[in-house]
């Protein structure tokens, strides 16, 4: 099948532009692509810093009703997706026969700052990487079989499509491209982060000093950046032993050194 206009938020045109370009398949593709045109993600597109390709996987299909799904063998409730489509679509944006291709599903390996810097990495080099956003039941395991290559899942629960784990995956990657946030600094101590020692975040406060009867700690208002800096890292490492006593315990004085 040759290849249908595919509806993208920024043209991918890697022979041209220099940037890498994440490509999202989806059946909604109006959904994915007023999340990739607002805030940052959408910023990030128009600076040029990374490229958006919106494909609908009902251009693939092969009938006039753009059926994409299907009863499943063997019987049982929830419909399929058909593997042709959802092929058909891979191999119409993939400019690399070892491209990454994701699927969205409960059943991948759980999504992390690990695995974010990981696909970052993997964006960078590769210049692209596909996203399939799966629907109903799941999709057909030939699909997976013929065109997916890493799976990956944003928590033990499920959701009535791929798209928003899609979203959540670019999201992640595209902030912590170069150049994307003004300070990148600001994504280099959120919670999750090495210098976090894979911990929580601190607490954070801005103006007004005092706001019904709640004042900022005064070691924020002192201007001393040695004592601002220790007392964050102790204040994230006793907030991860409070709330997530199940991460790494990180030692401030192993961030300091860090």
């Amino acid at each position: 099948m040759s290849r249908p206009d595919d509806s993208s938020v920024g043209k991918s045109d890697m022979n041209s532009v220099a940037k890498p370009i994440i490509k999202i398949l989806t059946l909604f593709p109006d959904m994915v692509r007023t999340v990739l045109e607002t805030s940052i993600p959408g910023r990030a597109e128009r600076q040029g810093q990374v490229g958006y390709e919106v494909v609908d996987i009902r251009d693939f299909a092969v009938d006039k009703h753009r059926t994409v799904d299907d009863t499943a063998y063997g019987g049982g409730a929830g419909m399929i997706m058909m593997a042709q489509p959802i092929v058909e679509a891979v191999e119409s944006v993939r400019e690399s026969d070892d491209a990454t291709v994701i699927l969205t599903t409960p059943q991948g390996e759980t999504f992390s700052e690990a695995l974010t810097l990981e696909l970052l990495a993997d964006l960078q080099d590769k210049g692209e990487i596909i996203l399939i956003c799966g629907h109903y039941k799941g999709i057909d395991e030939r699909a997976r079989e013929l065109v997916v290559n890493r799976e990956v899942s944003i928590g033990d629960y499920v959701l009535t499509g791929g798209e928003l784990p899609a979203l959540v995956i670019a999201d992640a990657l595209i902030r912590r491209i170069d150049g994307v946030l003004h300070n990148q600094d600001s994504a280099g101590n959120d919670s999750f982060t090495e210098s976090r020692g894979g911990g929580l975040d601190c607490q954070w406060y801005t103006k007004p000093p005092e706001f019904r009867g709640l004042t900022v700690p005064d070691v924020l208002l002192s201007g001393h950046h040695g004592n601002i800096e220790k007392w964050r890292r102790e204040q994230a490492a006793d907030r991860t032993r409070s709330r997530r006593p199940d991460l790494a315990d990180p030692d401030p004085k192993d961030a300091e050194d860090r």
